[in-house]
């Protein structure tokens, strides 16, 4: 399981992206850069428990601890001071990045209740995908009892296409569930 996607890339999916788009170097086909997850938490300020679960949760889902973000600025009606703890960010690259993808597409996204497919809208314009998730138990290796609150995250995946259909092209090759 550790590169099976990167095999997949390197032996099938490079092909059937250079015969559909009639790329003249190999270096034109479109591959992953970095996967991002993120998750913002307003009540950190509050509360600094909410914030040490999350970079828990994180650590078990990617297997890479997390980096805290941090205000930029003062905002009095969020009661939010400057430079105080109000979110979590991963990073994944190379392996790391393609066993999450592989666990994602595999494990749980199936796991979402009424699973249809994730919708083809989401892409920037500039070839790369976000998902946003609304609860963290989709991941298997989060139990049910250990959860205090139901939180979100956003996953960014960023490609080299150069435009939304190659990176379509790209993330179907991998096997990710779009709508129909």
């Amino acid at each position: 399981m550790s590169n099976s996607l990167k095999k997949l890339y390197y032996d099938k999916i490079c092909i059937d992206l250079m015969k559909e788009f009639n790329y003249k170097n190999i270096h034109e086909i479109p591959k992953l850069i970095k996967i991002t997850l993120n998750r913002g938490i307003g009540e950190a300020s509050q509360n600094a428990k909410a914030l040490e679960k999350s970079i828990e949760e994180f650590t078990l889902i990617t297997g890479q601890k997390p980096i805290v973000t941090r205000s930029k600025k003062s905002i009095a009606g969020f009661k939010i001071r400057e430079d105080i703890p109000i979110g979590v960010t991963v990073t994944l690259r190379k392996d790391r990045m393609y066993n999450f993808l592989n666990k994602l597409i595999n494990l749980s996204l199936p796991r979402i209740r009424d699973f249809r497919g994730i919708g083809t809208k989401h892409f920037d314009g500039r070839g790369n995908y976000n998902i946003g998730l609304k609860e963290q138990l989709i991941f298997p290796e989060i139990e049910y009892d250990n959860v205090d609150k139901i939180r979100g995250m956003d996953i960014a995946i960023v490609t080299t296409a150069r435009n939304d259909k190659e990176s379509l092209a790209l993330l179907k090759g991998f096997g990710m569930p779009f709508q129909k």
